[in-house]
């Protein structure tokens, strides 16, 4: 299966107590890769895109979509990624690199909506069944 679900976002990038500056945020879901979702920020946001050349378009951070939706209602992600509900129908989103961390905050209802969208390309609990371990394996070997 081959649906792509994609949503534009508006994020906070939260740069101190007083400070943050609002950026666009691309969500997708690849039914063939469907444990996974990618949030994908502009290059200029990124701290190794100040030191290259021609920096890549974006900077794609990776993780489960089960995460994503755990961190709606209560806070989950024990690894670089870390999700959280926040008051006034918010989530923040913690990104950890070893360059720093980003915290951004998100409308819940627009995470809520693009979830949705991609339990429609691939229904929670059959993502099994849309694994194709070759392709999985061959897009990790580059």
């Amino acid at each position: 299966m081959s649906a792509v679900v994609e949503q534009v976002v508006q994020a906070r990038l939260i740069l101190s107590t007083h400070r943050s500056a609002l950026l666009r945020v691309t969500l997708r879901y690849r039914a063939g890769d469907p444990l996974a979702v990618r949030m994908a920020f502009p290059a200029e946001y990124s701290l190794d895109g100040i030191d290259l050349p021609q920096p890549d378009p974006e900077i794609e951070w990776v993780f489960a979509r089960q995460l994503l939706a755990a961190g709606l209602d209560l806070p989950a992600g024990p690894g670089d990624v870390h999700i959280r509900p926040a008051l006034g129908g918010r989530t923040m989103v913690e990104l950890r690199a070893p360059e720093g961390v980003a915290l951004l905050q998100f409308d819940t209802p627009e995470l809520r909506r693009f979830l949705w969208h991609s339990y429609l390309a691939v229904p929670e609990g059959q993502e099994l069944q849309h694994l194709d371990p070759d392709r999985a394996l061959a897009e990790l070997l580059g």
